[in-house]
């Protein structure tokens, strides 16, 4: 099997082995480490994930992985939840922020940050400040597609 098939098999055997209907599978990465190989598993869930849902993962997924006999030597499996570092990439991901402020960067270099106020069928909401030379700030709604997202990582406010 390659590493390609490798991280898809074990994507498909975690999103198969969730919870529920409320957790979600965020991303998968297979690389080699200093010793063997180390298996990255992010998930989340509507209302968050907890340490026990991480664990019932981890220790599914290292049964699933002895039993295939997937790796020729060491591994290690790190189950866990996005950090606020981590890009919102699915609409699902989105939803779960809507009213936290985003920094969203679209593939034309333009950067926007502001609240998300929505999320649509086709992209995000953002409610935006804007000011003019020589007028007043104003709050402008904007719609972005998801097609025209490079990256949109939540912004942590320490206020």
């Amino acid at each position: 099997m390659t590493h390609l098939e490798l991280q898809k098999a074990i994507a498909d055997f975690i999103e198969a082995h969730l919870p529920d209907e409320n957790h979600f599978l965020v991303n998968v990465t297979v690389k080699p480490a200093r010793v063997g190989a180390k298996v990255t598993i992010l998930a989340d869930a509507d209302e968050g994930i907890t340490i026990e849902a991480c664990a019932s993962m981890s220790r599914q997924l290292n049964a699933w992985l002895e039993e295939g006999n997937h790796f020729e030597g060491a591994y290690t499996v790190e189950v866990s939840s996005p950090g606020t570092d981590f890009p919102l990439n699915t609409p699902r991901m989105f939803r779960k922020n809507i009213g936290r402020e985003l920094k969203v960067v679209l593939k034309t270099g333009d950067t926007f940050v502001g609240p998300l106020t929505a999320v649509e069928i086709t992209g995000i909401v953002l409610s935006v400040k804007k000011k003019e030379k020589g007028k007043k700030q104003i709050t402008e709604t904007m719609t972005i597609g998801f097609e025209q997202i490079a990256k949109a990582v939540v912004q942590v406010s320490f206020k």
